[in-house]
C-alpha cells in the first residue's frame, strides 16, 4: 500500500474532484452545486488523501472547535477503496490538535458503521433526544 498523504491545506483540495464526487456519486449530496460545496469548504476543516499529487480521498468536520464536531462528506475514491485509506483518514481526523477535548462528535452514515465504529463512534445513548430538519432531494431540486 502506497503511503496516503493528508493534509488539512485547503489550498490543495482538488475541489472540481470534491464536487463531482459528492454531485455525482455520493448518495447524500448528490446535485449539490460547485458554489454549495465551495461555500461549504470554506466553513469547514477539510482533510485531504492524496497519493502524489492525485487526491484520492477527503473528509470534512463542522465543529466549534470546543465542544462539539460533526464529520461529513467523508469519501474514498472507489478505485481506491480496501487499502486502509479510510482508516488513514479517521486516524488523521480524531488526531487533529483543534478537535480534541470535545464533548460531542456525530456523523450519519447509511453503511459504514463497521468502520466508525472501530474509532469509538456508537449509536446514540438517548436517541429519542436527537432531532433534524433533513431535506432529501434539496440539491435536485
Amino acid at each position: 500500500m502506497t503511503a496516503l498523504r493528508i493534509t488539512t491545506d485547503r489550498d490543495e483540495l482538488d475541489v472540481a474532484l470534491v464536487h463531482r464526487f459528492l454531485a455525482h456519486e455520493s448518495t447524500w449530496a448528490r446535485g449539490i452545486p460547485l458554489a454549495t460545496v465551495q461555500r461549504s469548504l470554506e466553513g469547514s476543516l477539510c482533510f485531504g488523501g492524496f497519493l502524489g499529487r492525485e487526491q484520492v480521498a477527503f473528509a470534512r468536520v463542522i465543529s466549534d472547535f470546543a465542544t462539539f464536531a460533526n464529520l461529513v462528506d467523508v469519501f474514498v475514491l472507489p478505485a481506491h477503496r480496501g487499502k486502509g485509506y479510510s482508516k488513514a483518514m479517521m486516524r488523521a481526523v480524531l488526531a487533529h490538535p483543534d478537535l480534541q477535548g470535545l464533548r460531542r462528535f456525530t456523523l450519519a452514515t447509511s453503511d459504514a458503521h463497521g468502520l466508525y465504529r472501530q474509532f469509538g463512534f456508537t449509536a446514540p445513548p438517548k436517541p429519542q433526544s436527537f432531532m433534524e430538519r433533513y431535506l432529501p432531494g434539496i440539491y435536485e431540486r
